[in-house]
């Protein structure tokens, strides 16, 4: 290790270089000594490991950090700093999608990986994303629900294989079913080959001749469906649906997409929902409040009868147990809250007003003070103050 040049030597910029003059600096170099323009020159291959090695470590935010802080021990596995992979051919090249950067600029079309994944094997069908609106009361409930789609479906005509009747699909002569060619091109790095894709099939593998005159050889074609959607009791807005295989349907026999439902819930006038908990509020009178009285209150399941206590305060909260929305995919449920407001009564008559005035001042001083509790307590809260 103490014979390794430093990193930013390597790449031939400042320690302070931003990623982006990392990068450059790592495609000119690459440029230079990447093997598959010097084969079998071992110096050259060398020394594109070490750039490779030293672009690993300083495309990283993090091994960047603790190179700068511990040099190349805070980089090295031995020392417990996590270092480079390393590796030639295919076995620890950093720079990912920068090697297909630099190869388009040199060759014009990309290097593929001989790893390509098969053009004919099968692949799953795309998801499908839509949006339902129910109310608040069927959220509650639960519903079966119509949801109309387009979506993509196998081809009926041709049993989703794209060729007319009495054919099938061919292997490109071309390509021997694998999508991509061989192609060799001079440049003034000498002669390189590289992978493309085949022009004849477009990358399938398979060539059609005579193509099924209802999707038009494309095995798939456009349908719209109405797809019964069983919304459970307890979905809340903004949740999603998960509606299995009623996607698009797959490629080269792999399995259909999804249909993810997103469901909106309209808001209630009554009731405002928190989880599987309803709150709600209820005015009730002044004489309610002074001598208690069974109200009737609503709730999800009808309304219901409740005895609110005497001398009830505005703002007080009482609980109905079980009264909530029922708890997804689940038998139990939330609690309903009720906030009680008093209300004054406007608009008084004469007599009416009289009465009160008469109920007031029957009232003893001490009577006053057990009547109102929080006026008593201001008052002497607000004595002690002015005492000080």
């Amino acid at each position: 290790m103490a014979d390794e040049r430093d990193y930013y030597e390597v790449l031939g910029v400042q320690k302070g270089a931003s990623d982006d003059e990392i990068k450059k600096a790592f495609k000119k170099m690459a440029r230079k000594y990447h093997p598959d323009l010097h084969p079998n020159d071992k110096e050259c291959e060398e020394k594109f490991k070490e750039l490779n090695k030293a672009y690993e470590v300083l495309s990283d935010s993090e091994k960047r950090q603790r190179y700068d802080q511990f040099g190349h021990a805070g980089v090295d596995p031995n020392f417990g700093g996590g270092g480079f992979s390393g590796g030639f051919n295919g076995g620890g090249f950093g720079g990912g999608d920068i090697f297909e950067d630099l190869f388009s600029g040199i060759f014009g079309g990309g290097m593929r990986s001989s790893g390509r994944s098969n053009a004919n094997a099968p692949r799953r069908g795309q998801d499908i994303n839509t949006n339902i609106n129910i109310s608040f009361m069927e959220a509650c409930e639960g519903k079966k629900h119509d949801v109309k789609i387009n979506k993509m479906e196998k081809c009926s005509e041709c049993n989703g294989t794209g060729a007319a009747a009495g054919s099938s699909p061919q292997t490109c002569p071309d390509c021997n079913g694998s999508g991509t060619v061989k192609v060799t091109q001079r440049t003034p790095f000498g002669m390189i080959s590289s992978s493309k894709t085949c022009s004849r099939c477009g990358g399938k593998g398979t060539i059609i001749s005579n193509p099924c005159k209802k999707c038009g050889g494309t095995a798939r074609i456009k349908v719209t469906k109405t797809i019964n959607v069983d919304i459970p009791a307890g979905i809340d807005d903004g949740q999603i649906l998960r509606v299995g295989g009623q996607g698009d349907s797959g490629l080269n026999g792999g399995p259909s997409g999804d249909l993810n439902v997103v469901v909106s819930v309209r808001p209630h006038p009554l009731f405002i929902r928190s989880g599987s908990d309803i709150h709600c509020e209820i005015p009730i009178t002044y004489t309610q409040a002074v001598l208690g009285d069974e109200i009737t209150v609503p709730t999800i399941d009808g309304n219901v009868k409740y005895n609110i206590a005497e001398g009830t305060q505005t703002g007080t909260v009482f609980r109905l147990r079980g009264k909530g929305v029922k708890k997804l995919r689940r038998s139990d449920r939330g609690d309903q809250y009720v906030k009680v407001n008093i209300e004054v009564p406007k608009n008084l008559n004469k007599k009416q007003k009289e009465l009160l005035r008469e109920y007031e001042s029957s009232m003893s001083e001490s009577e006053t003070e057990n009547h109102y509790e929080k006026r008593k307590s201001f008052f002497d809260k607000l004595k002690e103050k002015f005492n000080q």
